[in-house]
């Protein structure tokens, strides 16, 4: 994710924001006032941001003073002008308490905000750093904008407050959000790395005009869907005002691709992710202990292969672990002269590449946008987002903020950097949840009956999709190497290798097969077209159009030496293996499918086997006794299922 959060208390504020987030991830010497050790950093000034400042006589882009931010973040959330308040009080002779109370905002807090953090894309913020003022500019605006956007989507649809007892009343805070932003222009490496601190307080006013606290775990459940709604905005409007285009890129094998611009070499992401590497290096230790730790009967603690949760919990462990210490921070100028000196120099990319990135990355768009047509099919958008959030969630269970975060990806992926119109994010949710969705919520409180928290599953069958390969259990054998394959057998210790050289075997990522279940559906669909669905019109060649590479968008030239034999006889294949193929070879921007030549069979077999079950049960159906048929003319003629739990493959686990 490109946004991350953590929590404010109020001990943090002097501890950590007001010492080194203010003055630019630094070391703020002491006794220096915060303008001043500002400047001395080449940080700019902290600004204020969100509608409701007027409440609290602040207005949008005013400078963030040290008084402000230690009255409401660091005094457990009283008024920025709280002193000012208070010493008028005294003035008028009112006693040290009201004096005292009349600067608080409501009742005191232990946790006074969050802080979210908002960066670019590698590729984004290294155009930010290698272009001209004028790139400089255009970057920093699209930033900024995005930012503004997603504070905006936070107020209207995520934050409440939550007053009364259990906090059984929610109400959207009427007055509006407050929050300070701090720009910081590197990472600890000393590498590029332009990202804001957005430090939002809890406080909002209800319609009463009382002071209540901001829900927090709200804020931390809708923080994907935060992430992709600002990737998707900050991309678009950079490639719009610079004539950019973004493509999928895989970063980790298995997992889902990111989005980058086109034409900006991979070298120079390499060359930035310094802290990436040393945290690779340091996950070989932990992860052999892991396979091999065994309790006082010479059981296995573990899976003799790393999952993805503990190898997260493993990456955490190795960041802090190799975390470096933070360095003076220096002026932007002459930090975009030694980025550009030493990118040159250890990139391994050319000089001239460097020095006119820009150039390079609207070559690349202009190749991209002139054979690419971006259309987004919302029925078809709808089969994608259920059938990858259904897989990625265990046992196929989801709220609604999973379903905006999966369909804001899939427009990210669809459009590559143009703006899509206001409001189509919601509208594929809304076509997913009424379509391919069955609502199993069995509220039990109040909360359970909020549109945000039904829960869903999909209404298919998923049984027909091959299911992960389980790992098998034995104790692990010190002079045995764990297996590649997870159902192989363990293999000899190689000659003149230790135990912590060996590759560690991971399970297989939900992914892979998150994208094998929406092929098979897709298919699905685009068989039953024609007989199952009419007048619903699924524009299916448009819809692949928006991501195919070039080779696939002409038809295959015929065989002049074959062109006058009859096509054999039987059922086609219900995928086009050649043109599967041919994207899989295509190193464009379907590149991030990773399309194996197993995954192709595995496709044809799910997806025939899906076709023939299909006809199948519509042949039984045909019956006139059959009162509960489906009736071709009408997709929404299906009975809704009773709510319970989910027959699929996934269920229980």
């Amino acid at each position: 994710m490109t946004v991350d959060i953590r929590v404010i208390r109020a001990g943090q504020m002097y501890r950590y924001y007001l010492r080194e987030t203010v003055v630019g991830d630094g070391r703020r010497p002491a006794r220096t006032p915060l303008r001043a050790a500002q400047e001395q950093a080449g940080v700019p000034v902290g600004r204020w941001m969100g509608p409701g400042l007027a409440v609290l006589g602040l207005t949008a882009g005013e400078e963030v003073t040290e008084a402000q931010l230690r009255n409401l973040f660091g005094e457990r959330g009283r008024h920025p002008y709280a002193d000012r308040i208070e010493a008028d009080r005294l003035a008028k002779g009112e006693s040290a308490k009201k004096a005292f109370k009349a600067g608080a905002l409501g009742r005191h807090v232990t946790v006074t905000g969050v802080d979210f953090v908002f960066r670019p894309q590698p590729t984004i913020y290294l155009l930010w750093a290698f272009g001209d003022e004028e790139t400089r500019r255009v970057i920093e605006a699209a930033h900024e904008q995005a930012i503004e956007r997603v504070l905006e989507w936070l107020e209207d649809e995520v934050a409440v407050i939550r007053y009364g007892k259990d906090g059984i009343y929610r109400v959207r805070p009427p007055g509006g959000l407050v929050a300070a932003r701090f720009r910081h222009y590197e990472a600890r490496s000393g590498r590029p790395l332009l990202h804001d601190h957005l430090l939002l307080s809890v406080k909002g006013q209800r319609l009463d005009g009382k002071w209540g606290s901001i829900h927090t775990t709200a804020l931390h459940e809708n923080t994907v869907a935060a992430s992709a709604l600002y990737n998707e905005l900050v991309a678009a409007e950079v490639c719009e005002a610079l004539g950019l285009a973004t493509e999928p890129r895989i970063v980790t094998p298995g997992r889902r691709p990111v989005m980058e611009i086109a034409g900006v070499p991979h070298e120079l992401i390499r060359w930035t992710s310094r802290r990436s590497d040393q945290i690779a290096a340091c996950l070989a230790e932990p992860e052999h202990e892991y396979v091999t730790a065994v309790d006082d009967d010479g059981e296995p603690l573990f899976l003799p292969v790393v999952s993805e949760r503990a190898r997260a919990k493993m990456n955490q462990i190795a960041a802090r672990k190799t975390r470096p210490p933070k360095q003076k921070t220096q002026p932007l100028a002459q930090l975009r002269a030694w980025w550009k000196v030493s990118a040159i120099l250890t990139s391994k990319v050319a000089a001239d590449v460097i020095t006119s990135l820009l150039e390079h990355a609207r070559a690349a768009a202009a190749a991209i946008r002139a054979r690419v047509t971006a259309t987004v099919d919302v029925a078809l958008a709808a089969v994608d987002v259920t059938a990858t959030v259904f897989v990625m969630n265990e046992g196929g269970r989801f709220h609604r903020r999973h379903l905006l975060a999966e369909a804001r990806r899939y427009l990210a992926l669809v459009l590559l950097g143009r703006r899509r119109d206001p409001g189509l994010d919601e509208e594929i949710v809304a076509a997913a949840i009424s379509t391919h969705c069955l609502d199993i919520t069995e509220p039990t409180t109040t909360i359970g009956l909020l549109a945000d928290y039904r829960l869903y599953t999909a209404r298919w069958d998923l049984a027909d999709l091959p299911a992960r390969p389980r790992p098998p259990t034995p104790a692990p054998d010190p002079d045995r190497q764990p297996p590649a394959d997870p159902r192989e057998p363990a293999a000899l210790r190689p000659p003149g290798q230790d135990a912590g050289e060996w590759e560690i075997p991971r399970i297989p990522l939900q992914y892979d097969r998150a994208a094998l279940a929406g092929a098979v559906l897709r298919e699905k669909l685009r068989t039953t077209t024609a007989t199952a669905v009419r007048g619903r019109a699924y524009d299916v060649v448009t819809h692949q159009q928006a991501a195919m590479p070039e080779q696939l968008l002409a038809p295959e030239p015929a065989d002049p030496e074959h062109d006058d034999q009859e096509p054999e006889a039987g059922r086609p294949e219900a995928i086009d293996m050649t043109a599967l193929r041919t994207l899989r070879e295509s190193r464009t921007d379907m590149e991030a499918l990773d399309l194996t030549a197993d995954r192709l069979r595995r496709i044809q077999e799910a997806a025939t086997k899906m076709v023939n079950d299909s006809r199948a049960r519509a042949n039984r159906h045909t019956a006139p006794a059959d009162a509960d048929a489906v009736r071709p003319d009408d997709q929404q003629a299906h009975r809704p299922q009773q709510p319970g739990p989910h027959r699929g493959p996934e269920a229980g686990h």
